[in-house]
């Protein structure tokens, strides 16, 4: 029961960010350094090392993107949420798969991590995908969607019941963040 609080505390907080993030509240940012830093513990010990590390990356994303979100704020102008051109996703997921397969590589064979090739690929794509909520590229809810479904299962394989839940319903918050901000992409002259 004691290493179920900070779970339940993680995944609380983690429904806030998700949810203040489809407002586009930069209050998001607070409950996503509240959650990762918690998440970081709770990796280590599930034995998933690349999910462990993206706690970091998160922690420093969450600092990014609120200096981002408040520069903008501050400066009375708006970070406009944007769509990428087909090239840039190309890039982007080329690079996920290509860091994927080499980091899952060396994991297999250095480490006693568990499932290290979609540990690996659900972190890089999580890093690639939380830089583009902090630059409001809508196409992120799409990424968002695809890591999650594949994090549902990594977590649940883990005893992690609580964060796949968690994932589970990202997955709902998903679909109203991107019809959210799609809705005011669209309302942008």
């Amino acid at each position: 029961m004691l290493n179920l609080i900070p779970e339940i505390i993680a995944v609380i907080t983690a429904i806030l960010y998700l949810v203040l993030a489809a407002k586009e509240d930069i209050k998001c940012w607070y409950a996503a350094l509240i959650s990762s830093s918690l998440y970081f513990f709770i990796m280590l010990d599930a034995g998933l090392l690349m999910e462990a590390i993206l706690q970091i990356f998160y922690i420093t994303m969450a600092i990014y993107g609120w200096n981002q979100w408040n520069k903008v704020s501050n400066e009375e102008c708006v970070i406009r949420i944007k769509k990428w051109k087909k090239i840039k996703h190309v890039y982007a997921i080329s690079l996920i798969v290509i860091l994927a397969i080499i980091s899952g590589e060396i994991l297999e064979k250095y480490t006693n991590a568990v499932f290290p090739f979609l540990d690996a690929f659900t972190t890089f794509g999580a890093i690639i995908t939380t830089y583009m909520v902090a630059k409001k590229i809508i196409e992120n809810w799409i990424y968002w969607f695809v890591i999650d479904s594949i994090s549902i299962y990594l977590f649940f394989s883990r005893e992690l019941y609580l964060t796949s839940l968690l994932f589970f319903i990202y997955l709902i918050i998903i679909i109203f963040g991107y019809k959210s901000w799609n809705k005011k992409l669209e309302e942008y002259p």
